[in-house]
């Protein structure tokens, strides 16, 4: 079966706890993603990713059983910032518009969650980025995101750590990106026009 059919054929949806058993392929995509690409992701451990799935804030995408990506959210602030984080699709899967699939259940759950919440990312990477931008995220400094400790504790795990602590937090190799949900357009196509939908 080529590629392009089995991608058609991936579910996007809301992990729970039937998809605990994904954890640690989950999280070995991801180290060996960082690896590969030689740029900083924060590690998660095995309990954190679980507790995602299991509070309704991961989005997981399957070929059948077969694990194709993965993307969870996090509110910060109380709840006035929103992270998604975590991306990761899978080898054979990618360069067919999984991840913007991803990204956009992932951004959906994000505003059907914390409506009055900016959502934000932070990334190296340029699919991610013209995804964000699609989605109606912009570029911004690093001060207009979340100031919670915790969030950028988890930075710690990168390899690029000691540029974000020399830099004082404003900067780092990731570019950071905000929505703001007063103040962008709604990412909804016009009537009339295709939305993207999921399996």
């Amino acid at each position: 079966m080529q590629t392009e059919n089995v991608v058609d054929e991936i579910t996007v949806q809301v992990a729970d706890t039937s998809h605990l058993k994904y954890v640690d392929t989950i999280l070995a995509t991801i180290e060996a993603a960082a690896k590969v690409r030689g740029t900083g992701i924060a590690r998660r451990n095995p309990a954190y990713v679980a507790k995602k799935m299991e509070e309704g804030k991961a989005i997981i995408a399957l070929h059948g059983e077969e694990f194709a990506g993965f993307c969870y959210i996090e509110a910060w602030s109380d709840k006035h910032f929103v992270a998604n984080s975590g991306l990761i699709v899978v080898d054979k899967f990618r360069g067919h518009g999984l991840a913007k699939r991803i990204k956009r259940t992932a951004f959906e759950l994000s505003r059907k969650r914390y409506p009055e919440a900016k959502l934000f990312g932070l990334t190296t990477g340029l699919a991610v980025m013209k995804i964000n931008s699609e989605l109606g995220y912009r570029p911004v400094p690093f001060s207009e995101l979340t100031d919670e400790d915790a969030f950028w504790k988890g930075c710690q795990t990168c390899v690029n750590y000691d540029i974000l602590q020399r830099t004082g937090r404003k900067m780092c190799l990731c570019t950071g990106m905000l929505y703001d949900p007063k103040a962008e357009a709604p990412s909804t196509p016009p009537e009339g026009e295709p939305a993207h939908t999921e399996k």
